[in-house]
């Protein structure tokens, strides 16, 4: 009988179920050097069952992911960061943003933000870009300023971008 020398490589999350604990690397790699020494023939039937397994792993990795990159918008958010008035100052501000989502891909925002100089609130909608990407307009009625707005989350942080009417903001924002 031919013995082969197989190399495999197994990228397994160990967790535990009703029956027990995922199948180990170990008892995994036993299992195709026991395959590798009965033939050829049972060697090619039994790789074709296990082959689905990196396939399904795969599957459900990515699903999962993609649900945990674009946890969404949706809540309430509070930050600081600059704006930049169309007469050149700059001024520190404070804000606080609620989110809620308008359809499958855009939210309604609704901010409130305080300077040493006062406080505006604004509206805006924004679609989704990309996963954790979105663009839209804001408009604040206390200044008459309308434009475009940025948003990019990382987690539980965003980074927010406006700009129109000659002012602009830089915001850092976190979720509460």
């Amino acid at each position: 009988m031919q013995t082969r020398n197989i190399s495999v490589v197994f990228f397994l999350r160990a967790s535990a179920t009703a029956k027990g604990p995922v199948m180990s690397r170990e008892v995994a790699h036993r299992r195709f050097s026991l395959m590798a020494r009965t033939g050829a023939a049972s060697w090619r039937k039994m790789a074709r069952k296990f082959a689905i397994v990196p396939l399904v792993t795969i599957g459900v990795t990515s699903l999962v992911s993609t649900g945990e990159a674009d946890p969404g918008l949706t809540g309430s958010w509070s930050g600081g960061g600059w704006l930049s008035l169309a007469s050149g100052a700059r001024e520190k501000a404070r804000c606080r943003a609620r989110y809620s989502k308008a359809s499958s891909n855009s939210y309604r925002v609704r901010a409130t933000c305080a300077t040493s100089g006062g406080r505006a609130s604004q509206t805006a909608t924004v679609y989704r870009l990309s996963s954790g990407r979105y663009r839209g307009t804001f408009y604040n009625s206390d200044y008459n300023i309308s434009g475009t707005i940025r948003v990019v989350v990382r987690g539980r942080s965003q980074s927010v971008s406006l700009a129109g009417n000659g002012a602009s903001a830089s915001l850092r924002l976190r979720k509460r």
